[in-house]
Parts: structure tokens; C-alpha cells; sequence
């Protein structure tokens, strides 16, 4: 996580308060906490992926404390990994053919700052097919043709020519958002309060060794 000095912060608050960033992030969040806690959702049933060139390490963990802080366990995410080494522990041993399970009452995000390789997408609309809801949160340009988009049930594309809104801090907006209860008349107070705790979260200490 980058550490961020006092001018970083007040050019975020500026620009994000006018922009329409927190609704859409927060209309984001509001569809993967409504996957997940569904009646029909399996417990635990939250699987997190990146792509070929990185891991979604700091959402795997903000998602987590998410769980913690709103007492939604649902909300803690399964890791799926590409490669396992030895001797990693059970929450981090979870390979990428588990895709291959996947299917109703269970939801996938997929996290792609990158490129997404047509074998990992092809695990994905496996998982559709299965019945497991697909969410994914991407760069532009991230998938040649939108072959993301088409196979997601939610999408949230994050720009890549934003001096301020980087795909970091999407990923802190939706995991701080998704935590909050989604109820129109508290809307303004939830989105404050995501800001506000992203911004506390991107000037602190890394996330906890668990992840």
C-alpha cells in the first residue's frame, strides 16, 4: 500500500466529492454485498482471482477486515492462486482450478489491473454457467474486445488517465463500501464514510502479515 502525504489527500477529497466516483463505487459494492449475502449464497462463498500478472493481495485483505468490522463474514474473500508454494497456509493454499467448482450461491470477483489470458477467462464463464455470479473490477485497457465485460454480471471500469483515481484506490472505495449497509436515505453518509476511510487506510501501516 503507497503511503500518501497531505496534498495527496486534499486533491482525492476534491476531486472524487464532484466527480460521481463514490456512487459508482459505491453501486458497486452494494451488488457484490448483495451477492454474497443472499439467502441462496453459500457461506464463504466469495472467490477472489487477478490475473496471470498479479495477485489482489490488498483487496483479498481490506475485504477481510470488511468482514470483521461489518460482521458480515460472507464478505472475507477465498484467494484463489496460481501458483501455491510450499508451506503456504491454509487461507493462502487455495489454487485457481477451485474456478473450475465454482457455481450457484457462490460469487466471483475477478480483479484485473492487466490483461486477462483467455484461460482464466475461459475458468470464469465456466463458473457463469455453473450458476455462480461473476463481478469484475478492471483497468482500461484490460480485456481486448470487452470479453471481461460480456462475461460479468457487474462491472466497474477504472480509468487509466485519472491523475488522482487510480485502480488502488477503487479497490479501497469498494471494500470500505461494501461493508456499509446500502439504504438510500443514509447514501451520503455511507459515501463520506467510505472516502473517509480509504483515505485512512491508503496513510497507514500495510495490511496485516495474515495476507
Amino acid at each position: 500500500m503507497r503511503d500518501m502525504d497531505a496534498a495527496r489527500v486534499t486533491v482525492l477529497r476534491e476531486l472524487l466529492a464532484g466527480s460521481g466516483w463514490l456512487e459508482r463505487t459505491q453501486g458497486f459494492a452494494g451488488a457484490l454485498r448483495g451477492a454474497v449475502t443472499r439467502p441462496a449464497a453459500a457461506p464463504g462463498g466469495l472467490l477472489l482471482v487477478g490475473t496471470d500478472a498479479e495477485e489482489p493481495w490488498h483487496l483479498a485483505a481490506h475485504l477481510d477486515d470488511e468482514a470483521a468490522w461489518s460482521g458480515l463474514p460472507e464478505l472475507s474473500p477465498t484467494l484463489l492462486r496460481r501458483t501455491v508454494p510450499p508451506g503456504a497456509p491454509p487461507h493462502l493454499s487455495v489454487p485457481l482450478r477451485r474456478l473450475e467448482q465454482a457455481g450457484r450461491g457462490e460469487t466471483v470477483l475477478l480483479v484485473a489491473p492487466g490483461a486477462s489470458d483467455g484461460g482464466l477467462l475461459e475458468r470464469v464463464h465456466g463458473a457463469r454457467r455453473s450458476g455462480a455470479t461473476v463481478l469484475a473490477l478492471e483497468a482500461v485497457p484490460a480485456t481486448a474486445g470487452g470479453e471481461l465485460r460480456g462475461l460479468a454480471h457487474e462491472s466497474l471500469i477504472v480509468p487509466d488517465d485519472d491523475g488522482a483515481l487510480d485502480f488502488d484506490v477503487v479497490q479501497h472505495l469498494v471494500s470500505a463500501a461494501a461493508g456499509e449497509p446500502s439504504v438510500p436515505a443514509r447514501r451520503g453518509r455511507v459515501l463520506r464514510g467510505a472516502l473517509t476511510r480509504t483515505i485512512e487506510r491508503l496513510t497507514a501501516a500495510p495490511p496485516p502479515m495474515r495476507w
